[in-house]
C-alpha cells in the first residue's frame, strides 16, 4: 500500500500546479459532479443502504445531516467562490506610499483529508469540496469503521475524478499511517484528541499545516429562565441524533435547582414523543440509530456502569443489548468530577446532569477541563447569557438550541486547543486550505531616502515615517 499511496501522490504533485490555474467555473464544475452525483436515487440508495448497514441510520438522518449539508456547501461556493479567488486589496500605510498591496489566494498543493466515521460522508465530502475550490490535489482517508460507507465513496471518488487530484484509500491505521509519511502541504483531519496529537506530530516533520477538528466535551447550561418545554425537546433530540455519536452534541448539562425536576420530565415525554409514541419501546424506532462497533458500544457502557458505582442514578433509559449495540438516550445524575464519564468526550446517549443554584459553579467546573468545541446556553436572561459568554472560551456558541454550530457557512465552525486548531466552512474553510499570499507592488517612488549612510537627518525621517504607521 505504501508504494502506491507514493506513487499517487507524486501524481497529484505533478498535477495540482494545473489545478491552481484552473479558473472559478473550472472548479466549479468539479463540484457540480459530486452533487449531482449524490442527486441521483440510484446513489441515494445505494448510500442510505450502506449508511444503514454501518449502524442503522434512519433515510431522513442520511439526507438531513450528511448529503443535504454537502449539497448546502456546494451551493455556498457556487454563490461565492468567484469573489473568493479574486486578489483582497488591502490599506496602503504612508510610508509605503507609490506601492499597492493585495492578498492572492492560491491553494496549499497535495492535500490529506483524514475523515471519521460518525458523519462518514459529510465529514469526507465538505472539506473535499473546500480543497476543491482552493484548487488543490487531494488525497482522502476515510474512516475503515464505517467501512460500507467508505466503499461508497471511494466508488464515487474513482468515477468522478482523475487520480490525480482526488483519489481515495480505505484501510485502518497502517494506511493512515502510510499516508501521514508523506509531505503533504496540508492536513485536514477530524477525530478524536488523542489521534489528533498523532496527527499533529507527523505533520511536523514535514512542517506541514493543519487543521484539527476534534470535538471534546461541549457543555449545555439551562438556567431558571429558560423555556423547558422547548428545550428540554430539543435536547432529547441532540442527544439521540446519530445515537448521540456527534461532535457537538451537548456532552453534559447544567440545570438551575428550580427547573430541575420539570426539565426531567420533560425530557422522559419529549423522547417518548420522538422515538416511541406507539408505546413499543425506543428499541423499536425505525428513527433511532446504532452505535457503530462493539468495541464503542463496550466503551459507553464502562462508562456507564463506572458512573452507577459512583453513586450516580438513572433518570431517564439505561437500556443496553449488546447483540444489538442498542443504547437508549440515557440521563443521569448525582454526577461528580471524579467519574470517568466527566473525563472524556462520551460520544453515545449518554447525558450527565448536574445541578447548580450559582452560576460561579458551572463557570468553574466547564473551566477545570479542556476548552469545548461548543458551549450551549439556554436563557431568556440576557445578563447570564453574557456572564456564560464572557467567563466561558469555546469554539463556539449556540443559544437556545442545539446542533447548529455547522449549519451556517459564514460562521466560522471550529474548536478551541484540545478541541481543534483551524476553523471550516465558507470562506474559513477555503482559506483554510490557501496560501494567503502577500503582494506589494512598487508603482513609484522608493525609499532611498533612508539608505545609508545613516546620519541626523535619516534619522530623523525614520521615526518621522514610523510615527505615521
Amino acid at each position: 500500500m505504501y508504494e502506491e499511496i507514493r506513487r499517487v501522490f507524486n501524481l497529484q504533485q505533478a498535477k495540482w500546479p494545473q489545478l491552481a490555474r484552473l479558473e472559478a467555473s473550472e472548479r466549479i464544475e468539479r463540484l457540480v459532479r459530486i452533487d449531482n452525483y449524490l442527486r441521483d436515487e440510484k446513489h441515494l440508495s445505494e448510500l442510505c443502504q450502506a449508511m444503514h448497514k454501518d449502524f442503522r441510520k434512519p433515510e431522513v438522518e442520511v439526507i438531513a445531516t450528511e448529503v443535504g449539508v454537502v449539497q448546502a456547501q456546494i451551493s455556498h461556493v457556487k454563490k461565492h467562490l468567484q469573489r473568493w479567488m479574486k486578489p483582497q486589496a488591502v490599506p496602503t500605510p504612508l510610508p509605503l506610499i507609490g506601492t499597492r498591496s493585495h492578498i492572492r489566494y492560491e491553494p496549499r498543493g497535495v492535500v490529506l483529508i483524514i475523515s471519521p466515521w460518525n458523519f462518514p460522508l459529510n465529514l469526507s465530502l465538505v472539506p473535499l469540496v473546500y480543497a476543491i475550490a482552493a484548487g488543490n490535489a487531494v488525497m482522502l482517508k476515510p474512516s475503515e469503521i464505517s467501512a460500507h460507507t467508505s466503499s461508497f465513496i471511494k466508488h464515487m471518488i474513482d468515477e468522478l475524478f482523475e487520480e490525480s487530484e482526488v483519489a481515495v484509500f480505505e484501510g485502518d491505521a497502517s494506511v493512515a499511517s502510510s499516508l501521514l509519511d508523506q509531505p503533504f502541504n496540508h492536513i485536514f483531519f477530524t477525530g478524536s484528541p488523542k489521534v489528533g496529537k498523532i496527527v499533529m506530530t507527523e505533520a511536523a516533520r514535514h512542517l506541514c499545516s493543519v487543521t484539527l477538528e476534534l470535538g471534546g466535551k461541549s457543555p449545555a447550561i439551562i438556567d431558571e429562565t429558560a423555556d423547558i418545554s422547548r428545550i428540554a425537546r430539543r435536547a432529547a433530540w441532540a442527544k439521540s441524533v446519530n445515537n448521540g455519536q456527534t461532535c457537538i452534541t451537548p456532552d453534559y448539562i447544567f440545570l438551575h435547582e428550580s427547573i430541575r425536576e420539570p426539565f426531567i420530565r420533560e425530557f422522559r415525554t419529549a423522547l417518548q414523543q420522538l422515538y416511541d409514541p406507539d408505546g413499543r419501546g425506543i428499541k423499536q424506532s425505525p428513527d433511532y440509530c446504532r452505535i457503530v462497533s462493539d468495541a464503542h458500544f463496550m466503551r459507553l457502557k464502562s462508562l456507564y456502569e463506572d458512573a452507577l458505582s459512583k453513586g450516580a442514578g438513572v433518570l431517564a433509559g439505561g437500556e443496553f443489548d449488546e447483540s444489538d449495540r442498542f443504547i437508549s438516550p440515557t440521563l443521569l445524575d448525582g454526577i461528580t468530577e471524579d467519574m470517568d464519564i466527566m473525563q472524556e468526550e462520551i460520544f453515545g446517549p449518554l447525558l450527565p446532569v448536574l445541578t447548580y443554584s450559582d452560576r460561579t459553579e458551572v463557570r468553574n467546573i466547564i473551566n477545570r477541563l479542556p476548552r469545548p468545541l461548543t458551549l450551549y446556553i439556554a436563557s431568556r436572561n440576557k445578563s447570564n447569557i453574557e456572564y456564560f459568554m464572557g467567563s466561558v472560551s469555546a469554539g463556539g456558541t449556540v443559544i437556545n438550541d442545539y446542533m447548529l454550530g455547522y449549519s451556517n457557512p459564514s460562521l466560522p465552525f471550529g474548536g478551541i486547543n484540545s478541541s481543534g486548531i483551524g476553523r471550516s466552512l465558507g470562506f474559513h474553510c477555503f482559506t483554510g486550505f490557501s496560501n494567503e499570499r502577500s503582494v506589494i507592488h512598487r508603482r513609484w517612488g522608493s525609499l532611498s531616502m533612508i539608505h545609508p549612510p545613516y546620519n541626523d537627518r535619516v534619522r530623523k525621517l525614520i521615526k518621522t515615517l514610523y510615527r505615521w504607521m
